[in-house]
């Protein structure tokens, strides 16, 4: 590292301003956030599109037969939706589908099952809950239909709370007045969001630990509202037919994906603040050869935890107290681990005061270490433990290995 690098890492770590921002976003580069995201928009798309569907065969059922509420419907501001617009413009009008209702709804809850679960799966890499901690596949689609009743009377709740926050004129030109309905919106939503962070982990989660990036996203979501609000009157209210079409799917896909990028920031907030997954090294997603933090080594070691897929398999991650000059070759790295330990980090040693016992740690089966007189001199590679053991029983086994086994 250079003077100037060195300097601005020594900044950013001596203030939080400045270091927990880069925290998050390290964290979710760490855990692949724009493909959580990614995943999380796809079966967002397919949720929400087919309600298209829905509602045009809906309203064709409504409508038949009835010119006058077609016009009424026409000239409404539904008639400005491109879909339905265009269906209601055409001389035969709307009508109603039995096979379009049924593909729709089909579609719509397979799409809404999928999104519960890439909702819980983008949870628990976020708080890295270990393999075997998170349910199992059929208890994860039973969750996800409580998670899609909940989400679904969130949205509702949020959708009443930004429409009075819009029409503030109605209550009053108080400017007092309209700030507090709009701080009282966002408290809503913040608070319906904690509920739904707390709801799709796999772990269990107090308010303040999910409190923190629910309020962020509610907050963020004002800004996308306004993104919304904006495209729909600049592009949308432009377009007809097919161009419509195209600019509702794309609209609607793009909106959907900063939608998804909020959540799993928001989800990365709560786990470095709960976690106190900061300061990191400026040049840790970059290069090897940075001065780990104490953050860099805890946020490594929950990363390699979740990764357990056995309750009885037990890990141990070391960090050498230095980065040789070049990567080691498999026979290096396999004599580096024959070497006694002298100051590493194991993942039993990380575990936030903040975080609740889990019924994974209650359940886990402890592996018992004997002693035996050291022989071995100090080395590079070190552990938490004063002095490495020459022997470990594992209590789940009844067998004794070498610690060669338990490094690796």
């Amino acid at each position: 590292m250079g003077r100037i690098s060195k300097g601005l890492d020594a900044f950013q770590r001596r203030h939080p301003t400045l270091s927990v921002p880069i925290a998050v976003f390290y964290k979710y580069v760490d855990d692949q956030g724009p493909y959580l995201a990614a995943i999380i928009t796809y079966y967002g798309f397919i949720a929400i599109f087919p309600l298209l569907l829905l509602a045009t065969s809906i309203l064709g059922f409504l409508l038949q037969g009835d010119a006058a509420l077609q016009d009424a419907v026409l000239t409404s501001a539904l008639g400005q939706f491109p879909i339905i617009g265009d269906e209601l413009g055409r001389p035969e009008g709307l009508t109603g589908s039995r096979t379009a209702v049924i593909v729709g709804a089909a579609t719509a809850l397979y799409g809404s099952l999928g999104l519960g679960q890439a909702l819980q799966n983008a949870q628990n890499i976020a708080w890295s809950v270990p393999r075997n901690s998170r349910p199992n596949p059929i208890v994860l689609r039973l969750k996800s239909l409580v998670l899609l009743v909940s989400a679904g009377m969130a949205v509702l709740a949020m959708s009443v709370a930004s429409a009075i926050a819009s029409e503030t004129d109605t209550f009053g030109t108080g400017g007092n007045l309209r700030w507090s309905i709009r701080i009282g919106s966002v408290v809503v939503i913040g608070l319906v969001l904690t509920y739904l962070f707390r709801l799709a982990a796999a772990r269990r989660l107090r308010f303040g630990q999910a409190a923190p990036g629910a309020f962020a996203l509610a907050l963020m979501f004002q800004g996308l509202q306004f993104l919304g609000t904006l495209y729909v009157t600049a592009v949308l209210s432009e377009t007809e037919g097919m161009d419509g079409t195209f600019a509702l799917v794309l609209g609607l896909i793009g909106v959907i994906y900063i939608a998804a990028f909020m959540g799993v920031l928001a989800m990365e907030i709560n786990v470095v603040l709960a976690r106190r997954l900061y300061p990191r090294a400026l040049l840790t997603l970059f290069t090897d050869r940075v001065d780990l933090t104490p953050a860099d080594k805890r946020a490594y070691t929950y990363y390699v935890r979740s990764q357990r897929h056995k309750v009885n398999e037990v890990i141990d991650v070391h960090f050498a107290d230095h980065v040789p000059d070049q990567i080691p070759s498999p026979p290096e790295l396999k004599e580096l681990r024959q070497q006694p330990p002298t100051t590493a980090l194991r993942t039993s040693d990380v575990s936030d005061a903040a975080d609740p016992p889990s019924a994974d740690r209650r359940s886990r089966p402890r592996a018992t270490t004997e002693k035996a007189p050291d022989t071995a001199p100090d080395t590079a590679l070190g552990s938490t433990r004063d002095k490495a053991p020459d022997t470990t029983t594992d209590t789940t086994t009844g067998r004794t290995r070498p610690p060669t086994e338990e490094n690796s």
